[in-house]
């Protein structure tokens, strides 16, 4: 549908009249120290602001029972830990005046963990250094829901009237899986046409596509003894190693194996590895003097379209088995594989769906620059939408540099321009009445 240029002008306008109103929005969602498992400070925040847009606010708590037979479900290790009491999702839905296409706009309020003597600065405190917002969140990805705030409060401001419904969420938990969250709110009922999440893929590039994502851990035997006496003990650890080398192995095998070129359209250092094996947490052993008796290996394997979990799975109990039949004592003694946390599948949204297109389209226009489709080298929240009810989802959102790490920011620039880029796919994809 067209939109008149006057407009889109229109809307640009007060968005940049409410630029310093989104970063104070922003400021007040980094105090928020909404670190997975305890975000319900900020989720009264955006049950504020949805109220604030004349939207009936929808609270809830995800009830485990009900997603439990859903083929998306995994018990994520912040439910493990802390359940879901107290852990809000909120939502809401502004009524087009017509017809239109609906649209969600989608994102998580939690943030992982800070290491506060890595930064520079207080990490929950928005510190603005020239056009750099520096906090935990600034980019992923509260800078994100600013933006899309501050785009639906613009469309207001400027008497917009949208054809379509707009779906308004703030979720929990995606950095541990999103189950609990952008699951749950489809299961809820909230199931737009089209979604966009504005994580931080530095626009005008459109995120399409998802990482498959999971968690394993391996459970190694061995026979405690006196070091002095190590002769009648078997070294767990050193079994340990020898299936480290294999998973290893097989990490270099895979990447040389696969390639998906989304991953690493918008940064080339991603050439060669778009599929990763990595194992993170090693223990075992109680006493220096002791043989140790057991040893746990703890990883993430990760990996684009192409291939299913249990396909992967597959892979890795097939390098297992073949290291335990070439050791006499693991051939007696079998290693213990089981899954845990993330258990994400990949998902991938055609290049000529509509979203995909429209939300193109406006990027390159608001920036000015060629945008790419990227995506398929992390697990994504959009995964749920489009594997499970075929809806598609892409992500727009702001630049951001030090995801995770510190001193993590975005920018002025970049916000707004994610801002304008919303409201053109709004406006776009949902249609404008007598425009």
């Amino acid at each position: 549908m067209t939109v008149s240029n006057q407009t889109v002008q229109a809307v640009d306008t007060e968005i940049e009249r409410l630029e310093e109103s989104m970063i104070q929005f922003l400021s007040t969602l980094v105090e928020k120290r909404t670190v997975t498992g305890n975000e319900r400070a900020g989720q009264e925040v955006m049950a504020n602001k949805f109220e604030s847009l004349g939207a009936a606010v929808d609270r809830w708590e995800p009830n485990p029972e009900r997603l439990r037979g859903h083929s998306g479900y995994f018990e994520t290790s912040t439910f493990e830990e802390v359940g879901y009491g107290g852990r809000p999702n909120v939502g809401a839905r502004l009524d087009g005046v017509g017809e239109g296409n609906s649209l969600g706009l989608s994102g998580h309020i939690d943030v992982v963990s800070v290491t506060e003597r890595e930064w520079d600065s207080d990490p929950w405190t928005l510190v603005r250094d020239d056009d750099r917002l520096i906090g935990r969140g600034s980019c992923d990805m509260k800078g994100g829901i600013a933006a899309y705030v501050t785009a639906v409060e613009a469309l207001q401001a400027a008497n917009v009237d949208l054809e379509g419904d707009l779906v308004l969420q703030s979720t929990i938990e995606e950095e541990a899986g999103g189950v609990g969250g952008v699951l749950s709110a489809l299961e809820r009922g909230y199931r737009p046409d089209a979604a966009v999440i504005p994580e931080p893929l530095d626009i005008p590039h459109i995120g399409t596509a998802s990482a498959g994502v999971m968690y394993f851990r391996i459970t190694v035997p061995g026979r405690t003894a006196h070091a002095g006496r190590a002769y009648a003990g078997v070294n767990a650890l050193d079994k340990a190693v020898l299936l480290l080398q294999s998973l290893n192995d097989l990490d270099e095998t895979r990447k040389g194996r696969i390639d998906y070129p989304r991953a690493y359209r918008a940064d080339r250092r991603l050439e060669g590895h778009v599929t990763n094996l990595n194992i993170g947490v090693i223990d075992g052993g109680e006493w220096p003097s002791t043989v140790p008796g057991e040893v746990t290996l703890e990883g993430r394997i990760g990996w684009p379209p192409g291939e299913t979990r249990e396909q992967v799975r597959k892979e890795i109990r097939r390098t297992i088995s073949n290291v335990a039949t070439r050791d006499e004592w693991l051939a007696e003694h079998p290693p213990e594989l089981s899954w845990f946390g993330w258990q994400a599948e990949p998902h991938e949204v055609p290049l000529d769906s509509r979203i995909a297109r429209v939300s193109k389209t406006a990027a390159e226009d608001v920036t000015g620059n060629e945008g790419q489709f990227v995506g398929g080298h992390a697990g994504m929240d959009e995964r749920f939408y489009k594997n499970y009810y075929d809806i598609n989802a892409v992500s727009v959102g702001p630049y951001g540099e030090n995801l995770h790490g510190p001193n993590e920011h975005t920018t002025v620039t970049s916000l707004t321009d994610t801002a304008k880029t919303l409201a053109r796919i709004i406006m776009y994809y949902c249609g404008v009445a007598s425009d």
